[in-house]
């Protein structure tokens, strides 16, 4: 019979489970307690939250919740990220991070429904945030619309130049 507490336990990560974009499983062994805290403090910032959880508990929450499983990637010490917002910018942050300590290795993940190796998580963190690609549609959509109005607007400035010029002619005259 389970305990009390790996109940509340899995209950706890199907809580987490439920409804994320994302979750990204990294190994944090080697990294001080100072360089823990900066990793979550970043994560959080970026829309994402950082648990740490037995492997065997998150096995059993996947599959319970029919979710993917991790298989071979929950070995080992694991910290979990759930990306709630923008899957993109948390992996850009785990990214980031891993770049500037080695300690850090992702492992893998799951994001919309299916796994994730590290490779792909690589792939993801390089691609442009939500926000980035909004404003290259919204720069995309203006540009043609600015250019509309400058040819509108050309023969009446060449209208008022015109008038300016004759204006200018006679007032010299």
């Amino acid at each position: 019979m389970p305990s009390v507490k790996n109940t509340e336990a899995l209950q706890e990560i199907k809580n987490d489970l439920t409804d994320v974009q994302a979750v990204w499983v990294v190994d944090y062994r080697g990294l001080t307690v100072k360089e823990s805290q900066g990793l979550r403090r970043s994560i959080r910032e970026s829309g994402a939250i950082m648990k740490v959880y037995k492997n065997t508990l998150m096995e059993i929450a996947l599959k319970e919740m029919d979710m993917p499983e991790m298989g071979e990637i929950l070995s080992g010490p694991s910290a979990f990220i759930f990306a709630d917002g923008d899957p993109v910018a948390s992996a850009k942050t785990i990214r980031d991070f891993a770049k500037d300590n080695e300690k850090l290795v992702i492992k893998g993940g799951i994001m919309d429904g299916s796994f994730v190796d590290a490779a792909a998580v690589q792939k993801i963190a390089s691609l442009p945030s939500r926000e980035e690609l909004i404003a290259k549609l919204l720069g995309s959509l203006q540009n043609p619309m600015s250019q509309i109005v400058r040819v509108l607007n050309g023969p009446m400035e060449s209208f008022a130049r015109t008038l300016g010029a004759i204006a200018d002619q006679k007032n010299a005259a």
